[in-house]
């Protein structure tokens, strides 16, 4: 059998916010397969081992390979968003993460990958999708519902709270933040920030142009700032993404007050970008606790435990005013 392949175009025409929340949302909660058993059988499980990280001459160029299976799982139907039967899913992701791609004429993508979708039941190569953009999508994705449960369950009004939101760094994921966010949320303010100003400038007017063509609908002032510290003065929610193995943001630039951070991390240092005195005032979630032993064994910071955990129980453990997301870029096959 010849695999299927899904171009980006195609993958492109496929996603959609809520479909894509919904599938990662149910990664998140699926149990590990070895916490299964009689009591909980309907419930969704995942396998999947820490990924590995091959680093290709130098910290700078790397492969990861994201092996997974989940099971029991339920999705939604693409086209009309109805609840599909459980089913399960055999996959693996491989990317790559070269951070001087930027810079190449024409640049590419820093990061690139592919999904190989396996048939559970033979173990065929049945599909292999373009993943770069389901990548951002899903990263995005994996914010969009931590906010949700650590942020937004805190209040009455839930999803219909208004909310001030930082960006910081406005590349591939400064951009799919920024539109998952404003897409599921009620953001009545957007602030972006980015090392070049023109990749600040060039998120506002796509912003403007999709709240113009009615594709966003909740009315978002837009600023573009000049430093990190003026982008999170106000903001309730700050998304931060970049390759610095530098803070750029430190504790006394919050606001006080209720403040949900979400950090996908610098490259290979996946908590450079937050300064140790926001660790300090803040409790952390992560997606995975296994690869956090691992990826963040260096991180001195209170890690309560994984967000599927609070999405199962409905609740957050602590009670804290600062919360930190801490991406690991797990459950890849989504």
């Amino acid at each position: 059998m010849i695999p299927k392949y899904i171009d980006s175009d195609k993958v492109r025409k496929i996603l959609t916010w809520p479909l894509v929340n919904a599938a990662v949302e149910e990664a998140l909660k699926a149990i590990d397969y070895s916490e299964l058993n009689a009591a909980n059988s309907e419930q969704s499980y995942k396998r999947q081992p820490p990924r590995t990280i091959t680093a290709c001459g130098n910290a700078s160029q790397l492969l990861l390979t994201m092996p997974g299976y989940v099971g029991n799982y339920k999705a939604l139907n693409a086209k009309t968003n109805d609840q599909l039967p459980c089913s399960s899913t055999l996959a693996c992701k491989v990317v790559t993460s070269f951070t001087n791609n930027q810079n190449l004429q024409p640049p590419l993508p820093n990061i690139l990958a592919n999904i190989l979708l396996f048939d559970v039941n033979t173990g065929e190569l049945q599909c292999i999708m373009e993943g770069t953009q389901i990548t951002a999508w899903r990263t995005a994705a994996a914010s969009i519902v931590a906010t949700k449960y650590l942020y937004m369950k805190r209040f009455p009004q839930g999803f219909q709270t208004p909310i001030k939101l930082a960006i910081i760094g406005c590349g591939v994921q400064g951009q799919s933040h920024a539109l998952g966010m404003c897409a599921t949320f009620n953001v009545s303010e957007i602030y972006l920030w980015n090392r070049r100003q023109s990749k600040a400038d060039s998120l506002l007017l796509l912003l403007q142009h999709l709240h113009l063509n009615k594709v966003l609908q909740n009315p978002t002032k837009i600023f573009v700032t000049d430093t990190p510290a003026e982008a999170v003065r106000e903001a309730e929610v700050i998304c931060i993404g970049t390759y610095s193995p530098h803070a750029l943001i430190n504790y006394d630039m919050l606001k006080s007050g209720d403040v949900h951070i979400n950090t996908v991390g610098a490259g290979a240092v996946h908590f450079g970008e937050v300064s140790q005195d926001i660790y300090d005032n803040a409790v952390v979630y992560v997606d995975s606790l296994i690869n956090a032993r691992t990826e963040l064994k260096d991180l001195k910071a209170n890690i309560i435990g994984e967000i599927g955990q609070v999405i199962r129980e409905g609740r957050s453990a602590e009670n804290k005013s600062l919360t930190i997301y801490q991406s690991l870029g797990n459950f890849g096959i989504f």
